[in-house]
């Protein structure tokens, strides 16, 4: 039995108890009740105070409520006992049999195990990085590679269609200072002190010069931006491959270019305007965002006719809406702080809600130790660590794993000799070797013959067996409140107790016979476990970006 089947269950016995005049229930009965996993074993194997939740509604006391409630369940099919605790609560314990089947429904369920269709009709953007072309991705932006394709897993997981997206920061004064950086490097020339450093300037200069020496024929100003428009192209074809390495995929690409181009940014201040926050002065064009509590209006077009980045910005936003995306999520590093109310003012003085249509997620910084050291400059970037370079140190499940494994707003501390440790203090091989164990059973029972189908679920009843039963139960849960609250750090912490559970459990329950020992329905029944735990730690890692070794 899963939570939410227990939660059908409680929710039709206050059905009943209104349907036969018992209960006076002033207003719906709610269709889903709040069933969760004590967290003692005596407590029972699940709990619920939706008596203490109700009991003023319905006008008495909690615990005569939760009496009326326990007779009612006690009834119902695949509860063994119900018991009122404390002020109100119920703890209810489920037979064997009927909390044996979640091991079946696990198997049946095969890689959609776990998905669900709560958040089905949201149309969600959702976009992270948004590096410039301009050089390596950083640190910074390999955290928010790994939490925003995690995000967006478990948002597809949950039912969302999700787009992820890249807005490609590729117009204004930084293109322009790439290119001189990469033009003066070819010719010999030290790069301008505002410019770009680092050894990749000129490894990618060099490359340039050398594939293009035409560029060297070329007038001043269209021999930078001849340098500008290669550079980019191969800054940019470099960050897709980083990305795509790195198990990062996007949807889209957009370019910032794109919008002024297909004269977007026009047609997304046209749209400002007809809302009513547009307005002229002093020779430049504004958007009013101090109607929404900004601390100053915004400049979209300086007297100039030059659009701001934030004119940019705005368009982006309308063309996102435009697209039929709600709610645009916006993924920003720690040094963004000041954008969360400058994009929620936008969403306002666009008409929209900007409690329902756009979220901005901050995640804070990393800091890489090796060696008990931090570890802060890159050898080709001349800053801070590269994707690349922490990717060579680590590995892509290390990596990934770690930086999932933390709520985004909370400041993160990798240390490369525990991450790459094959130990069980390292969280992401103590779930893979998990993974692998459990593969390991069921390739030593096809050797014995022993294949994995119809069981007796009412056999599982050992209470190690509950434990690990439960726990599968409940990664429909998990993945729906990781989506919902777009912490993906859920999953993992998730899968480490999990695999906690099966340990425990296949220390006091033997799986297969042993020598000339017969197979009994207990080693089937068990086996049936085994494979359906197998199926949630290769569902939860694939939800992380993380692979699932049958080996190790």
């Amino acid at each position: 039995m899963t939570p939410e089947e227990l939660s059908r269950i409680v929710a039709e016995a206050l059905s009943a108890l209104v349907d036969d005049g018992v209960l006076a229930l002033g207003g719906a009965v709610p269709p889903e009740v709040r069933v969760e996993r004590p967290k003692l074993r005596e407590h029972g194997d699940y709990s619920t105070n939706v008596a203490l939740q109700l009991a003023k509604q319905v006008g008495r006391p909690p615990r005569e409520l939760a009496a009326l409630l326990a007779a009612q369940l006690a009834a119902a099919p695949g509860v063994a006992s119900v018991e009122v605790a404390g002020p109100g609560f119920l703890n209810v314990r489920v037979a064997a049999a009927a909390q044996g089947v979640v091991a079946g429904s696990v198997l049946a369920g095969g890689d959609a195990y776990g998905s669900s269709d709560a958040l089905a009709g949201q149309r969600i953007n959702l976009e992270f990085i948004s590096a410039n072309p301009t050089g390596p991705l950083h640190l910074g932006h390999t955290r928010w590679a790994a939490l925003g394709d995690a995000i967006g897993r478990v948002l597809s997981a949950a039912g969302a269609d999700v787009t992820r997206e890249f807005y490609i920061n590729d117009r204004g004064a930084q293109m322009d200072k790439f290119g001189a950086s990469l033009e003066a490097s070819a010719a010999g020339r030290p790069v301008p002190e505002d410019g770009y450093h680092g050894d990749y300037v000129h490894e990618l200069a060099r490359a340039i010069a050398s594939d293009h020496p035409e560029f060297a024929e070329l007038p001043a100003d269209e021999r930078v931006v001849a340098f500008r428009e290669e550079g980019y192209r191969r800054q940019l074809t470099e960050q897709r491959q980083q990305l795509e390495e790195f198990r990062t995929v996007f949807d889209v690409w957009s370019s910032e270019r794109s919008l002024h181009d297909d004269d977007r940014v026009k047609h997304g201040i046209e749209r400002l305007r007809e809302a009513g926050h547009v307005f002229e002065a002093e020779g430049a064009l504004w958007m009013r965002t101090t109607d929404f509590g900004d601390d100053r209006d915004r400049v979209l077009v300086r007297t100039n006719g030059e659009y701001t980045y934030f004119a940019s910005d705005s368009a982006y936003y309308v063309d996102k809406r435009e697209r039929g995306f709600s709610p645009c999520i916006y993924l920003l590093g720690a040094d963004h702080h000041g954008y969360v109310n400058r994009l929620r003012v936008l969403a306002a003085c666009a008409g929209d809600d900007p409690d329902r249509d756009i979220e901005v997620l901050i995640g804070q910084l990393v800091t890489i130790l090796r060696g008990g050291e931090e570890l802060r400059l890159s050898k080709r970037a001349g800053t801070i660590l590269s994707l690349r370079e922490v990717v060579d140190l680590t590995g892509v499940d290390a990596l990934r794993y770690t930086l999932c494994r933390y709520p985004a707003d909370s400041p993160l501390t990798v240390d490369i000799d525990v991450v790459t440790r094959t130990a069980s203090d390292n969280p992401v091989y103590y779930v893979q070797y998990a993974h692998a164990r459990l593969s390991s059973i069921l390739r030593n029972a096809a050797d014995l013959g022993i294949a994995v189908g119809d069981h007796d679920p009412g056999l599982l009843s050992h209470e190690r067996e509950g434990e690990l039963l439960r726990a599968l139960a409940d990664l429909p849960r998990v993945v729906q409140q990781a989506a919902t609250l777009r912490e993906p750090h859920r999953v993992a912490r998730y899968l480490e107790d999990t695999a906690a559970t099966f340990h425990r459990f296949y220390d006091d329950c033997r799986v297969l016979p042993m020598g000339d020992e017969e197979v009994t329905d207990v080693h089937r029944a068990r086996l049936a476990l085994v494979a359906a735990t197998r199926v949630v730690l290769a569902n939860g890692l694939r939800m992380l970006g993380v692979t699932a070794p049958e080996r190790m």
